[in-house]
Parts: C-alpha cells; structure tokens; sequence
C-alpha cells in the first residue's frame, strides 16, 4: 500500500528534523544540544505519568543518568505532523525500546532562534494499537 499523505510543509519537515535529533543519542548526551531544541516554557508528562519542565529534563540529561533519560528509543514510526498556525507544528509518533511501546505528542514552537519543542507527552501502549 503507498503511503498518500501530503509532503511535509517546510514548518512540520523543521519539527520532524528537531524531534529527531533529540532522539539522537550524541544530542541526548549532550546537554547543550539538548537544550538548544527546548522552548524556555518547555514541559512534559512522561509515559510514567511524571511531570518534567525544562529544569528538571536539563537536570536528568547533565546527570546522564539511566533512569531519569532512558536511553534513545530503538525505533521511531508512524512520524506525522500537522501545522497548527505559522509558528506552531503538532507531531504524533510512536516509539519502541525493547518492547516497551511509547504513543508520542509534541508541540513545537517556531521562536527567534528556530523551532523549539514546547510540549511533550508519551503515553505507553500494548500490542493492540489503540
């Protein structure tokens, strides 16, 4: 079956690109890269239910620590995002790290200095698709 969905606008295709690159574990890794890609009024609920703002995710990513920023998911798919206004993209995906399965929500914020993730949220999920 051939994907039919419309070729990205150039606001989604920046929001894909700074999703991915968070995903990325060298930017993950890396506080500085990490919170290039972070609105100032970033804030998240995490698929445990737990709240972050952007204090507390810099302060997990600068520990490097396993449990506060699991590592890079394994796979990323069924990427998709939606231009909300001309400075805000919602993108939707799923992702898979060793069998624990993640529905994803970003929102992305277009600022002075680029796109910037605003809000996150990642909601797990079983083998049915819901």
């Amino acid at each position: 079956m051939t994907d039919r969905r419309p070729a990205p606008t150039p606001a989604v295709a920046a929001a894909i690109e700074g999703e991915l690159r968070l995903l990325d574990p060298a930017v993950r890794t890396t506080p500085a890269l990490f919170e290039a890609l972070l609105h100032p009024d970033f804030h998240e609920v995490g698929p445990s239910g737990r709240r972050w703002d952007r204090a507390t995710v810099l302060a997990a990513v600068t520990a490097k620590s396993d449990e506060a920023m699991p590592p890079r998911p394994q796979t990323t798919s069924d990427m998709r995002g939606t231009q909300l206004a001309d400075d805000a993209v919602h993108l939707t995906f799923d992702t898979d790290s060793g069998g624990r399965r993640v529905h994803r929500s970003s929102l992305w914020r277009r600022t002075e200095q680029g796109w910037l993730l605003y809000f996150h949220q990642g909601t797990p999920f079983g083998p049915e698709r819901d």
